[in-house]
């Protein structure tokens, strides 16, 4: 174990699972350790701490939080394991008994981790006496950043725990809000993505909303968008999203969390809304982009889900056209209302009907990509990175107008006759289109225009 008086740097490596949240948690913790002397390593590596920044929203995600506290022993015996976050909340006193995990922090106690450390860790500056506030401005040097905007939520959907371990929701000051982004757009930040455990839920004791947030930090200096990383049909409706999507540094793409195309399960989920409501939403988003992009979560086999209910969920995803859909099996959460449901579906037939989604979910990514054929977007390169995916490539022309196939992997690239690429750069649209482009000037960090095409359906 490393000690206060040692004379070398802490090395600390972080796990992160989960939702936007938590990266942005991390991040900011990183940050803080930084900040007192300590050095942050990949998680691969060995490191004197470990920290696992848990996510509990399903059985699998718990399983993972105690691989990881195994695998963090494994590479440093001598280590300090610390559980973090949502898992250690619902299941602290059980975990004590196991050995791999020498610290539990809760979601509340989180933002004062270095603290809980100080006796781990050689500190080259003095603590605070004040609890900080968690504030990101761009350790990791990427391009985009996210900016936590609230935390927690009460609508008590009866399969979700997270109101449980996160609490009710708690709004940051728009002030706060705007010159944490500046920060990050003056380190040089192209995206800001605004996050939250139930982002649209932010303001609500404020008198503020969403919107607000927007504004305030579209208001600030730079060359720069904004990007929401997820709304919940449960708080907004049509007539919001019409206003909302005026905001011209918004990026043509939400999170619209679903979970059923049937309106007897969302019932039962509590969700609030019903199929019709979701595609009035769906349609005023359309609108204002034909190639907006939506991406959604969908349970299967929810408790007292019947085939129809399930037919319905593959409708409802031939019917919206999303661009991602990401598909889960119900998982069985103590302490909460659909954990003593009648109707629990069978495992075999939650994963029967998890692979029908995610196969009908391939198809409709397929043809919003299809759809973005001949289509001109501006995309965010990142730092290069090279990939064995196969995609083809090309390099960049010397003018701001780039040219890009797609493939049906979603991957978009350049192929031209310019000789001999320097190095392949990654990007994402503002649509949410990822792409690679290969080219022989440093575009990295740099918005780009880019026309989309490609020249088969299937790979060559």
């Amino acid at each position: 174990m490393i000690s206060r008086n040692s004379e070398k740097n802490t090395r600390v490596a972080f796990y992160t699972l989960g939702c936007k949240v938590n990266q942005y948690e991390s991040q900011a913790l990183a940050e803080r350790l930084v900040s007192l002397g300590c050095e942050v390593v990949p998680p691969d590596e060995k490191a004197d701490i470990y920290v696992i920044n848990s996510c509990t929203v399903t059985g699998l995600a718990d399983r993972k939080s105690r691989n990881l506290a195994r695998r963090s022993k494994r590479l440093n015996p001598n280590a300090l394991t610390v559980l973090a976050g949502c898992y250690a909340e619902t299941v602290g006193e059980s975990l004590k008994g196991m050995p791999e995990v020498d610290m539990l922090v809760g979601n509340s106690d989180k933002k004062r981790l270095p603290e809980l450390l100080a006796d781990h860790i050689f500190i080259k500056t003095e603590l605070p006496n004040c609890e900080p506030e968690v504030f990101v401005t761009g350790l990791a040097g990427r391009a985009r950043a996210y900016v936590k905007i609230e935390d927690g939520c009460d609508r008590c959907c009866s399969y979700c725990i997270v109101p449980r371990v996160r609490g009710g929701v708690r709004s940051r000051g728009l002030d706060d809000i705007a010159a944490e982004a500046s920060a990050l757009v003056a380190n040089g930040y192209k995206e800001i993505v605004l996050t939250g455990v139930n982002a649209a839920l932010y303001g609500r004791e404020l008198g503020l909303g969403i919107i607000d947030v927007v504004d305030a930090v579209s208001s600030i200096g730079g060359d720069f968008r904004i990007r929401l990383s997820s709304l919940e049909p449960t708080v907004i409706d049509a007539a919001y999203v019409r206003e909302l999507v005026k905001r011209e540094r918004l990026c043509p793409h939400l999170h619209l969390s679903l979970q059923s195309g049937s309106d007897a399960v969302l019932s039962a989920m509590r969700r609030g809304y019903t199929m019709g409501d979701y595609i009035r939403i769906v349609e005023a988003l359309k609108m204002h982009d034909p190639l907006f992009s939506i991406t959604t979560d969908i349970i299967a086999g929810f408790p007292g889900e019947t085939d129809a209910d399930h037919e319905a969920s593959l409708g409802a995803v031939r019917e919206v056209g999303f661009s991602r859909v990401h598909v889960f099996r119900y998982s069985r959460r103590a302490g909460t209302p659909a954990a003593n449901m009648d109707g629990q579906v069978p495992s075999s037939i939650k994963a029967e009907r998890s692979h029908a989604l995610i196969s009908e979910g391939a198809k409709s990514a397929e043809s919003f990509m299809g759809k973005n054929i001949g289509s001109r977007r501006r995309v965010l390169f990142y730092e290069p990175s090279f990939s064995d995916r196969g995609a083809p490539t090309g390099s960049a022309r010397p003018e701001d107008e780039l040219r890009a196939q797609i493939t049906p992997s979603g991957i978009a690239s350049r192929k031209d006759d310019h000789p001999s690429p320097k190095a392949t750069y990654r990007g994402i649209t503002d649509n949410d289109i990822e792409i690679r482009m290969e080219s022989k000037k440093d575009i990295s960090n740099a918005f780009k225009y880019v026309s989309l095409g490609w020249d088969c359906v299937f790979p060559c």
